[in-house]
């Protein structure tokens, strides 16, 4: 019952709090290299005073292990810094890779350990444990946001040394038997308390951030996002081609004036509505204040992917409105600058698409292309909503 809920508290996490997880596991080598040096420390120390071969090959192979997994925390490093964007399938497979290689390391502490108390030598014995104990911390430390891989580490490092002292015939060995087990569980306790506190916190954290980030009144995002957002898009080598099309409510004022302020909000609500339906899982919908809203388009192919988009957007937008009882009729203006043809900054595409945005509502219910503005001779506009359905 314990793993169901913490299974399901694993399951429920969001994208970004996940990621912020993994992100966490890989976040220092520092443990991985101490536990290698401290294995390959008392491993000479054991060998040396005892010449046994077993623990020997046990110290090669931990020492091999705290490599790897070092290697692949740089790795890890190395991916985020090309791109930090990271989708959950990308970081299922990092977890694993970190999980694994700390099993291993606990299967081998494990053994260690319980070779060293098969060989009698109390100090050996006592500095072999010590090092499981150690690492037994390190997991309640680091893995307690990943609590069966956290469980499965600390049964790791302890039960080879549990079962030896077990096998023993006298009480010392089985009185030390029992202070592992009771240091199992009493880890495991502690992993679970904090993987709550953790995930409370960070939970509350990322919807903080996300509440800064939003529009209050559209719940779509504000234009603070634009300025964190859009560079990394632009630098993203799989966003694909990116279209940023700003757009202008047509006649909104007339029908705020006319009905309200309550009906203008609930106006404004049912257009960002519809925006949303119309963005891509990876489009970014900012409003930037009053009737003015920017969406940017991912992974475009052609001009023909951004022309779509805005056929879309004014016919979408232009579609009768029903608020408490009046009918209501908008239409949109729309400026699109394309990356990179129209500019490889977002500053440059923000204000080429603004400026095309300026000549569309010259003709109202329509959109230009901010090349259009470079070109002598190109047509002003393209046809309006009507006009293309005609």
């Amino acid at each position: 019952m314990l793993f169901k809920r913490m299974e399901s508290g694993r399951a429920s996490i969001s994208d970004p709090v996940y990621l912020e997880v993994i992100a966490g596991l890989y976040g220092t080598t520092t443990p991985a290299i101490l536990v290698g040096v401290c294995q390959a420390m008392v491993g000479a120390i054991i060998t040396f005073e005892t010449g046994d071969v077993a623990t020997a090959i046990l110290t090669a192979l931990g020492v091999v292990v705290a490599i790897a997994r070092v290697l692949g925390i740089l790795a890890f490093r190395h991916r985020v810094a090309q791109n930090p964007l990271l989708d959950r399938t990308e970081a299922v497979i990092w977890e694993r890779r970190y999980v694994a290689g700390s099993l291993v390391t606990a299967l081998v502490l494990g053994v260690f350990a319980a070779r060293s108390i098969v060989l009698g030598d109390a100090i050996c014995s006592v500095m072999a444990i010590g090092i499981g104990f150690g690492f037994g911390a390190g997991v309640v430390a680091r893995l307690s946001l990943r609590p069966v891989a956290a469980f499965l580490d600390l049964v790791a490092v302890a039960a080879p040394a549990m079962v030896m002292t077990f096998m023993q015939p006298d009480l010392r060995h089985v009185g030390l038997g029992f202070l592992i087990a009771m240091y199992v569980v009493a880890s495991f306790e502690m992993v679970r308390l904090s993987f709550n506190a953790s995930i409370g916190q960070i939970t509350l954290k990322r919807q903080f951030e996300q509440l800064a980030r939003s529009d209050p009144m559209t719940g779509v995002f504000n234009r603070s996002v634009l300025a964190a957002d859009l560079p990394r898009m632009l630098e993203d080598p799989a966003a694909g081609g990116v279209a940023v099309h700003a757009i202008d409510l047509d006649r909104f004022k007339e029908a705020n004036d006319r009905f309200g302020h309550p009906v203008g909000d609930a106006l404004l609500k049912q257009v960002a509505g519809r925006l949303q339906a119309l963005a891509a899982p990876g489009d970014l919908l900012v409003r930037m204040g009053g009737d003015e809203f920017i969406l940017v388009q991912r992974a475009i192919e052609t001009m023909n992917d951004a022309e779509a988009m805005a056929q879309r957007l004014v016919q979408s937008i232009s579609a009768p409105y029903r608020i408490d009882g009046h009918a209501i009729e908008l239409g949109v203006s729309i400026g699109i600058a394309v990356a990179p043809e129209d500019g490889r900054t977002a500053e440059a595409l923000l204000s080429r698409s603004d400026k095309a945005l300026y000549r569309a509502k010259e003709n109202r219910g329509s959109y230009v292309f901010a090349r259009a503005l470079r070109v002598p001779g190109a047509p002003s506009a393209a046809p309006s909503a009507a006009g293309l359905a005609a």
